[in-house]
């Protein structure tokens, strides 16, 4: 049986930053533009007969090319039909280029030396904004956009996409702006609201709630000017104690200071019991991390002083005793269910 005898201390976090940083200006946001096309000149790795769709496709451009075909007539494995993503940058203008993502829908092998038709890409109220078209480069992207071995059938077209359709923003005239925090908080809407004013000398910002601060235009500069200098105000930003947990890799981040209540667990042939010590207790064959943490390796308990440890120590002590990565993600989250672990736990 294994224990850990451990203490931890919650550490509030305020800290200065600026309002860009954690707000965004309502109606200044990026677009998803989606369309459908062919990549073509493939070496025989391209779509198979079982695709039909592709087939279809291919019979269908060629008929507007006055080629007139029947799709099961067509043999061909040198194509593949794909979908083309892309994300529209707020105020683009026409002419402006921008990368593109190709993703195979068929039963292709590979996109590698491929070209891309031209290709209309839609917004969600289906007008075309942007046209795609270029050579597919499968360099230097996986399932998470990097490194391309594992994936050949996602590619980029890098500055592939030409900006057709503007979408149309009107900062300027405006006298009214709204800010939306990325992540509502009431502390944080009405810090805004405090720098703003302080920052003007007069009531400019409102905090509506705890997510949306309305601003007033001074009358003294336009809208442009004054978003710029709102953005790049300092405020005291109160942050959320958060542990993120990639289950599939095993990586635990967590906040310097997060609060644990008194608890006993067991997990498989783990017990954990939270304790307060004034003195962290030396057994023999005790490893000292530092003067506020100690490992007993021989009865496999961990000692602590009280107010002094953090989830890191605790992640840290567990492993040091040679608990998996599943045994420590297991163990915070049962903490979080039974209420010892106050913070925000984010499972990704």
């Amino acid at each position: 049986m294994k224990t850990f005898i451990l203490f931890l201390l919650f550490v509030s976090t305020l800290f200065a930053t600026k309002i860009n940083d954690v707000a965004n200006i309502v109606g200044v946001r990026e677009n998803q533009i989606i369309g459908y096309s062919l990549v073509v000149g493939l070496k025989k790795t391209g779509d198979g007969t079982t695709s039909k769709f592709t087939l279809q496709s291919i019979a269908n451009m060629l008929k507007s090319m006055n080629i007139d075909m029947n799709s099961i007539d067509i043999k061909s494995k040198n194509v593949a039909a794909v979908v083309v993503t892309a994300t529209l940058k707020p105020f683009a203008r026409q002419g402006d280029q921008f990368d593109i993502v190709v993703s195979s829908i068929g039963d292709a092998k590979s996109l590698e030396g491929g070209t891309l038709l031209m290709t209309p890409l839609k917004g969600v109220d289906g007008k075309i904004y942007a046209l795609a078209q270029g050579s597919v480069s499968i360099g230097g992207r996986n399932e998470k956009g990097a490194g391309s071995e594992s994936h050949p059938t996602v590619g980029m077209v890098y500055a592939g996409g030409i900006v057709e359709r503007e979408i149309s923003i009107d900062l300027y005239h405006q006298e009214y702006a709204t800010l939306s925090l990325k992540e509502s908080n009431f502390k944080n809407s009405v810090a805004i609201q405090k720098a703003v004013n302080t920052f003007y000398s007069t009531q400019v910002a409102v905090a509506m709630d705890p997510r949306t601060i309305k601003l007033k235009r001074p009358e003294n500069k336009s809208m442009i000017e004054f978003l710029a200098e709102v953005q790049e105000i300092d405020m005291d930003y109160n942050s959320k104690n958060k542990i993120v947990i990639n289950e599939r890799t095993g990586t635990i981040v967590a906040g310097i200071g997060i609060e644990v209540k008194p608890i006993i667990l067991t997990h498989g042939d783990i017990t954990i019991k939270i304790n307060e010590q004034a003195t962290p207790a030396k057994p023999a064959g005790a490893v000292i991390i530092d003067e506020n943490l100690v490992i007993g390796l021989n009865e496999n308990e961990i000692y602590t002083k009280e107010g002094t440890t953090t989830v890191a120590n605790l992640v840290r002590s567990l492993q040091k005793l040679g608990a998996t990565p599943k045994d420590v993600i297991a163990i915070l989250q049962a903490m979080k269910s039974a209420g010892s672990i106050s913070a925000e736990l984010e499972v990704i």
